[in-house]
């Protein structure tokens, strides 16, 4: 999924990159109006969110580039440059993040490989594998958590009569599609709260076997703090 740990391609895509050759290159490719020697950067290797700000980019330089009159030239050489900050500054954020997933994986490693069942049902369940150690200690040590929530369907047709009732068939097909997409809100907030357990200074030791996510209380539905399991829902949001 790559929530926790980036795969390998772009992690060797972003560490083939120097920040002061990239700005170089940006700046080349806004003074051209053209990306020019950018393309010999594996820009497009270092995932979504650095893939987006090429893209911004490359559609700026696009608009610079058919600009006519010399107001509107300025005014998109000026866009031009902002997209290139923006693609300059999501390499840089991607390459930070590296170096602390590379600090963290001395001690703590958590598989965020997680792939769905075949079908959805309202009771939802997501493992979390782990391993850890202690900074000065050789062996590692394993784990897991389930984190379990329970859904309340939130899809509601419109009140208003309508022409044809769905079908129990459509009907089944929606309650999958919104089972499915809370499942997958389930699995990233259990991931992001197993590692920021480590990052509190946690000790797998202590990772409870199982946890019964905490729902809204307004709602029934998950909020940022349902499956932070080693705090109590006050304290949680506070």
């Amino acid at each position: 999924m790559g929530v926790i740990n980036l795969p390998e391609s772009e992690r060797n895509a972003l560490a083939a990159i120097d920040e002061n050759v990239l700005r170089s290159l940006i700046d080349k490719a806004c003074d051209e109006g053209r990306q020019s020697d950018l393309y010999r950067l594996p820009l497009s290797s270092c995932g979504a969110y650095v893939g987006s700000k090429l893209y911004n980019f490359e559609q700026a330089l696009k608009r610079y580039r058919e600009a006519k009159s010399a107001k509107n030239r300025e005014s998109k050489h000026y866009s031009a440059r902002r997209a290139g900050d923006d693609l300059s500054f999501a390499v840089m954020s991607m390459k930070q993040r590296m170096a602390t997933e590379e600090t963290e994986r001395e001690t703590v490693r958590i598989d965020d490989n997680i792939m769905p069942p075949w079908t959805f049902g309202r009771k939802l369940s997501v493992r979390v594998y782990y391993r850890w150690r202690g900074p000065d200690e050789i062996d590692w040590q394993s784990g897991s958590i389930v984190f379990r929530h329970e859904v309340r369907p939130r899809y509601v047709y419109d009140p208003s009569p309508p022409k044809r009732k769905p079908s129990a068939a459509k009907q089944a097909e929606q309650l999958q599609e919104e089972l499915g997409s809370t499942w997958e809100d389930l699995t990233l907030m259990a991931l992001c709260s197993v590692r920021d357990f480590f990052r509190e200074g946690g000790r797998g030791s202590d990772i409870p076997e199982e946890f019964e996510v905490v729902p809204d209380s307004h709602d029934g539905h998950l909020n940022n703090y349902s499956t932070i399991f080693w705090k109590t829902p006050s304290t949680a949001s506070a």
